[in-house]
């Protein structure tokens, strides 16, 4: 049980790193500086519950909050570039922050154990769950509601006026400029949100994992980050749950027995499904189809 519960913790997780990924993608950007902003934020978290005593919501709250600042502070330089120069840049910054924790070294004494982030060895001793009490399902039950909380955040802008100005900038940059969007300002403004969002979810992995280090943050971190929007859809936000379910639930865990076989075939998967559904298997279309399919059976159910 406890494998499958700790299987639903890391989709959680995941599924805020792709959303972190999603408002950046929804304005034509690909950036792969989430993982950066993740480390920030799994750093930050961790070193005020284990050396501050700080409550858990209050420094994920400052780990969201000095993430998303370091993502505007990235953004105003970065969004300046496109393309594969955009990729080139945004891969720097995050290799820059993953080198930056292997040589971060701050640590207090407690009894005989030295606690803080300790360099290439990384940084352990992220106790909050245990020590408070916290069963793997009440961890579980509190990820899934802070996942629940920003999707339903996300959902709701995907839906104003400022999910539309994004659109619009990812769809046709120079029409957007031309009615009088400030397409710097809408695209660092994605990126902030992007790393509030990689911060709660980086603070969220300190804690459960109770032992991060820097290698975990690298590349392959930052490549899931962007196919989970990719995969699951832009249309809206359920299509990147989706694809964090798809890939780390069924290719990554349920195909564990292929053992280094998996890797070829998690790749040639993905190829597959851009292929036979190139806007994500969540796509517009397929969202209509459902609510039709929905609104149909809430019509028989009340006839």
């Amino acid at each position: 049980m406890d494998f499958y519960l700790g299987l639903v913790q890391i989709i959680g997780v995941h599924t805020l790193l792709g959303l972190s990924a999603y408002c950046v993608l929804l304005t034509g950007q690909v950036s792969l500086a989430q993982a950066g902003f993740f480390a920030v934020g799994a750093y930050v978290a961790g070193m005020l519950t284990v050396l501050a005593q700080w409550p858990l919501i209050p420094a994920l709250a400052v780990a969201a909050v000095v993430s998303g600042a370091v993502a505007c502070a990235v953004g105003f330089p970065a969004l300046r570039v496109k393309g594969l120069m955009l990729v080139v840049a945004t891969v720097a910054f995050g290799e820059a922050v993953r080198l930056f924790f292997f040589n971060f070294t701050y640590q207090i004494q407690a009894g005989v154990l030295h606690l803080g982030p300790h360099g290439a060895e990384g940084f352990r001793q992220i106790r909050y769950f245990p020590e408070h009490g916290w069963s793997t399902l009440d961890v579980v039950l509190f990820i899934w509601v802070v996942v629940a909380l920003v999707m339903a955040g996300l959902w709701w802008l995907d839906h104003s006026r400022v999910g539309a100005v994004l659109r619009a900038v990812g769809e046709d940059e120079l029409a957007a400029q031309s009615v009088g969007i400030n397409i710097t300002a809408v695209k660092v403004s994605a990126m902030t949100v992007g790393g509030f969002i990689a911060g709660i979810g980086g603070g969220i992995f300190a804690h459960y994992t109770t032992h991060i280090e820097h290698a975990q943050f690298g590349v392959v971190l930052a490549t899931f980050a962007i196919a989970y929007p990719i995969l699951g859809g832009l249309s809206n936000v359920f299509g990147t749950l989706l694809a964090a379910v798809f890939i780390q639930g069924f290719l990554i865990e349920g195909l564990r027995f292929m053992g280094d076989w998996r890797n070829l075939l998690f790749g040639g998967l993905i190829v597959l499904a851009m292929n036979v559904r190139p806007r994500g298997l969540l796509d517009a279309g397929t969202t209509r189809a459902l609510k039709r399919l929905f609104a149909a059976g809430k019509e028989r159910s009340g006839a």
